[in-house]
């Protein structure tokens, strides 16, 4: 078997346990015998302490596999069989103002979706397409697997405009299997769900349990006040109404879309409480993780890493790397090109959807036609995304104000265009494309 060279752009992440954590438990089929950490300058200290954590994990394990820990990222990318990205341009602080700017003006301050998922795309999409011409330069046949958000955006950059073999990949689908199954009290493994739809924008179509079809039974649970939502979300019950009409699972993230004015109210309850914005929050959490990742007794992936939001992060990374390098034709949801899987949608974009996995990458699985209950959301959504990702590459201020307005959760065009102004002015120094 080859030995892999795994390299991890964004090494110093709180995330990189997980990661460390799923190649332990997949040793048994994954040959992997270097991990290249790389990050920035600014997050050196960061990168010193998760990579001495993933040394101890990796000894406890008793693998032979060397952790390596740089600043050069080509040195990190050269000769990789696979690349995962999981940046922050700007860090957490950049995040905390996409949180802030949005509320402002009454529109939803999300790190993903909505004006802050666009600030976020804007800023990190240059940053990524830097990176994929440096695969393309010194490892070639590698592949990307993109955790990048916002994931779905990040992707279709990558492969609108880079030659790189890309994936983009999100815990959302994974963490909704695993909630449905506690839902029904059964192992997540009988659990199968046909999702469809956009990174943070998709739809559970159906529901199995070995195979029969358990769809209604779920959205009876939900109906009956079963929790469906991740740590990052609050927990506002779904409309009865709403749900049994939809005949479908929502994603946590939908909350933003159909429960709109509620989440506004919560979201500025926290920031006048003094709770603060999730990125706020994040960065508490943050820092008592890495005050525990510095510990030297410290050889697993800590339980408070949950808090997170990183939960089954590991699952869904590496069982996707597993896929693509034994060649094993797995059902994945990932993101990727559309290639007619969904009628009506062009066959560049991406979207978040199952596919068989194999050693030549992600094949959607065609569903055709979709129920208009959310083919009208995902279209525009979509129109947003394109429109977003063509304004990162050129810094064009009109497509980035037509993106905005197209964007679901912002109003006006009054409101797009004060978003926008507020957005270049405060990320000026990591948008030189807009200059």
């Amino acid at each position: 078997m080859k030995n892999l060279k795994i390299a991890v752009i964004g090494g110093g992440s709180s995330y990189t346990p997980e990661l460390i954590d799923g190649f332990i438990k997949r040793a048994h089929e994954l040959p992997v015998k270097e991990i290249y950490l790389v990050d920035i300058e600014e997050g050196k200290w960061k990168l010193d302490i998760v990579g001495e954590l993933a040394k101890r994990m990796i000894k406890k394990a008793g693998l032979d596999t060397e952790i390596i820990l740089t600043l050069n990222r080509k040195e990190a990318i050269k000769n990789a069989d696979f690349v995962v990205t999981q940046i922050r341009v700007g860090g957490l602080k950049a995040r905390a103002k996409d949180e802030i700017i949005p509320l402002k003006y009454n529109v939803i301050g999300q790190e993903t979706t909505g004006p802050g998922g666009f600030a976020k795309a804007i800023r990190t999409i240059p940053v990524i397409l830097d990176i994929c011409r440096e695969i393309e330069e010194l490892a070639p046949n590698a592949w990307l697997i993109n955790f990048t958000n916002p994931a779905g955006i990040v992707t279709e950059a990558i492969l609108r405009y880079t030659n790189v073999k890309a994936i983009g990949l999100c815990n959302v689908p994974i963490g909704m299997v695993k909630m449905v199954a506690k839902i029904l009290n059964v192992e997540s493994s009988r659990v199968k769900i046909d999702f469809v739809g956009l990174n943070h924008l998709v739809w559970g179509q159906k529901v199995y349990v070995d195979g029969k079809d358990v769809t209604r039974r779920v959205i009876e649970e939900l109906c009956d006040g079963a929790s469906l939502t991740m740590k990052n979300i609050p927990d506002l019950k779904w409309d009865k109404a709403f749900l049994e009409s939809l005949a479908m699972i929502p994603c946590p993230y939908h909350r933003y879309y159909y429960m709109m004015e509620d989440l506004i109210i919560q979201e500025k309850e926290a920031v006048s409480s003094g709770k603060g914005t999730r990125a706020e929050q994040v960065m508490k959490i943050e820092k008592e993780l890495f005050e525990l990742y510095k510990d030297p007794k410290l050889d697993i992936k800590p339980p408070q890493l949950e808090k997170r939001g990183g939960a089954y992060y590991s699952d869904a990374a590496v069982s996707l790397i597993s896929a693509i390098y034994n060649d094993k034709k797995e059902i994945h949801t990932v993101n990727v090109k559309n290639n007619g899987a969904v009628s009506g949608l062009p066959n560049d974009v991406v979207i978040e959807i199952n596919a068989v996995v194999d050693k030549t990458g992600a094949h959607a699985i065609t569903l055709g036609e979709l129920s208009p209950k959310i083919y009208g959301l995902i279209q525009e959504a979509k129109a947003y995304e394109q429109l977003t990702v063509e304004a990162a590459v050129t810094g064009d201020y009109g497509i980035a104000l037509q993106a905005l307005i197209m964007n679901p959760l912002v109003p006006s065009v009054k409101v797009a265009k004060q978003l926008l102004k507020d957005i270049l002015n405060e990320h000026e120094e990591y948008l030189p494309q807009f200059r």
